[in-house]
């Protein structure tokens, strides 16, 4: 049972779903490369929303100032790109890890997209976290396992 856990993480986790007939929207490469550069260091003054602030300035990018950091978009039924802006809104979000049920609360939380493995399934880049405190540091997450609150995922626009 074991080797097929691991055989399955392997699948799910090795699927792209950017390939290079869908670009990347410009915008959201220089987000995606600034967050890079910034990885491991405080942004600002290490607030989760302080990233994608930073990125959005660095871009020119449109929004409102407050927690609407582009043009929404669903990501059940629309492409998510890396560089896109996710918001979550007391969210609970479940997954499952070998045996175990891992849980993540987010009562109000920012981050960016910086990997899409699959739909729903992404790597975060994020700051303000337990494991990695005000630095910027990743994480993956399963949207899928959405059991409560709101998830809004944004695309930076002009």
């Amino acid at each position: 049972m074991r080797h097929l856990f691991v055989t399955l993480v392997f699948t799910v986790f090795s699927f792209s779903a950017v390939d290079a007939n869908d670009p990347i929207p410009p915008m959201n490469k220089q987000i995606v490369e600034y967050v890079n550069g910034v990885m491991g260091q405080q942004v600002d003054r290490g607030e989760c929303w302080d990233l994608a602030y930073q990125a959005l300035k660095l871009v020119n990018a449109s929004w409102d100032g407050m927690y609407v950091y582009g043009e929404p978009i669903d990501f059940k039924s629309q492409k998510v790109y890396p560089g896109d802006i996710v918001h979550f809104q007391d969210a609970v979000v479940k997954r499952t890890e070998g045996f175990s049920t891992i849980t993540e609360t987010m009562e109000q939380h920012t981050a960016i997209i910086l990997k899409v493995y699959a739909e729903g399934i992404y790597e975060l880049a994020h700051q303000n976290t337990s494991f990695s405190g005000r630095k910027v540091g990743t994480s993956p997450i399963d949207l899928n396992g959405l059991v409560k609150g709101q998830v809004i995922v944004y695309r930076p626009v002009p």
